[in-house]
């Protein structure tokens, strides 16, 4: 919508033109009302006005339901379509497609770190494959950011302590600015970056050549082995940890009678404060690891417990022990 405005960012994803039709019918109404709000003020103003200091005003008398009705019932019916357009949207922004690839993305003053599927990091850069869904796993590793890309019309708030997730499937190719849309210190204006969308072959082509930015994190496997987690977290009946294999999505029972999922937040939780919810059956003795490792040492002991299997299903991919650290 209206491409080549110097005002509107361009429209490069499947949500963008949505986001567009209802920004633009919820100010095209806003607009019909003030016009008709001001010229009804303006023109009682003149028909209405004194025109000599004898004269009085006239009460007004009847039934004007009809028309106190008109005037209710109509712009309640603008405001519901709105709402119920506007959730429409939300709904569909805040459900990745079962199709989308998942990528992981941190916020770091005064940089944005992205971590490809596959494995590969960026810093302020971003190369994702057009008409692909992209999901967004996100956290900060100081303090609030917003995840900002105006081209796609998405925005998200990534926060310290938690993941917030987002989805976007570029419709173009070409590069696009990434934002912070949260005021997150003195460098704040330099928290910029780039997105590049990129044909599927010339995306294949860039993910096996060059070199990865940010340095190299230690595989999950490779970091459970070092964090002596394969100690406790074993799939025998030796074990004195919850068994990993096949846990995540599954519901986990807690000695405190409550029952919740396994999912990214979870285990986040289970390796910086695994007392806050001790598995039923187990103690709590489980040490946290709060300070010792980052974000992305996290992120990577959550995607090999992702990749585990149950006893008897194929084997995880090549990893060098069990699971990484949940709750004992």
């Amino acid at each position: 919508m209206l491409p080549n405005s110097p005002v509107f960012p361009p429209v490069s994803s499947t949500l963008a033109s949505k986001v567009d039709l209802l920004f633009f019918f919820t100010v095209g109404v806003s607009v019909l009302f003030s016009v008709l709000i001001v010229s009804t003020i303006v023109a009682f103003l003149v028909k209405y006005r004194r025109r000599h200091a004898a004269e009085t005003g006239q009460e007004i008398t009847g039934n004007t339901l009809i028309l106190e009705l008109t005037w209710s019932v109509i712009p309640l019916g603008l405001v519901m379509i709105s709402f119920f357009w506007g959730a429409a949207i939300f709904f569909e922004s805040a459900r990745p497609p079962a199709d989308a690839w998942s990528f992981y993305v941190y916020g770091k003053q005064w940089m944005w770190k992205v971590e490809h599927p596959e494995g590969k990091r960026e810093i302020n850069e971003f190369h994702v494959p057009v008409n692909q869904a992209v999901k967004l796993t996100m956290t900060s590793e100081d303090v609030i950011h917003n995840f900002s890309v105006p081209a796609f019309r998405l925005k998200m708030d990534v926060l310290p302590g938690r993941y917030t997730t987002a989805w976007f499937k570029a419709t173009k190719t070409g590069t696009y600015h990434i934002f912070c849309d949260q005021y997150c210190g003195v460098d704040h204006s330099k928290m910029v970056g780039k997105i590049h969308v990129m044909e599927p072959q010339d995306y294949r082509k860039w993910l096996v050549g060059g070199a990865a930015a940010g340095g190299t994190v230690a595989s999950g496997g490779e970091l459970f082995v070092a964090k002596a987690c394969n100690t406790c977290h074993r799939p025998d009946s030796s074990a004195r940890a919850p068994v990993l294999d096949g846990l995540f999505g599954k519901p986990v029972a807690l000695v405190d009678g409550r029952t919740v999922l396994a999912d990214e937040s979870y285990l986040r939780e289970s390796i910086l404060s695994p007392a806050t919810k001790v598995v039923q059956g187990y103690q709590p003795i489980m040490p946290t690891f709060r300070d010792q490792i980052s974000e992305e040492e996290i992120v990577q002991l959550i995607r090999y417990i992702k990749e585990l299997k149950p006893a008897g299903a194929a084997a995880a991919p090549a990893a060098a022990a069990p699971a990484a650290g949940g709750k004992s």
